[in-house]
């Protein structure tokens, strides 16, 4: 059984980083769009009434909605609608994250893992570009934009806490929650290795 070693694993994730974001970032269009339908999905069957259509543009997600601007602007050139353009990438970092920790652990099966890793992580990135698009247009847009929606205070504070929560906690808890749960054998073997290093202490 190959002895391990908590400072090879830590190198062996960082060699596996910067290769994971690269992979990541260059394949981005592809990675966005199962998230693009998966947006859509659920912004159609929670928003049906707030959202016209979900369009996506690389790895840029566009959420169109029903609200009307009143007048054409330059971030809403045609039809007067409100649209919010929204970066995939700020909330799927994690996924690099995972590979290179899914990778240096070495373990059966690992391609799999992250297939299913990548499936399992698509509705935190989802949660994150949805309640994104609901902050714009509870928050940032104007009295006269935001009342269209309909949003009472508690819905409006609901907002804030899912969007803080899709930005600051889920791209990097979920990824590693998943990491744990499927490699709980390899960090089993970890602490066993180090009991017999402990008690000689």
């Amino acid at each position: 059984m190959r002895e391990l070693s908590f400072g090879g694993f830590v190198l062996r994730v960082a060699a596996w980083l910067p290769p994971a974001f690269l992979v990541w970032y260059a394949a981005a269009t592809i990675f966005a769009w199962p998230i693009a339908l998966l947006t859509e999905a659920a912004a159609r069957l929670a928003f049906g009434d707030l959202v016209s259509k979900v369009e996506q543009h690389g790895y840029i997600v566009t959420i169109v909605s029903s609200l009307q601007a009143g007048v054409a602007t330059t971030e809403n050139p045609t039809e007067g609608v409100v649209s919010v353009a929204l970066n995939t990438l700020l909330y799927s970092f994690g996924y690099p994250m995972l590979a290179a920790l899914t990778l240096a652990a070495r373990q059966p099966h690992s391609w799999r893992t992250l297939l299913v890793g990548y499936f399992a992580l698509a509705p935190f990135v989802t949660w994150g570009i949805v309640a994104e698009f609901l902050k714009h247009v509870a928050f940032d847009t104007p009295a006269s934009i935001a009342s269209q929606a309909g949003f009472d205070a508690t819905q409006r504070e609901l907002i804030a806490f899912a969007y803080q929560f899709g930005v600051l906690i889920l791209p990097t808890v979920a990824p590693a929650v998943f990491w744990v749960l499927t490699h709980r054998s390899f960090l089993e073997r970890f602490a066993a290795a180090r009991r017999p290093v402990a008690r000689l202490q």
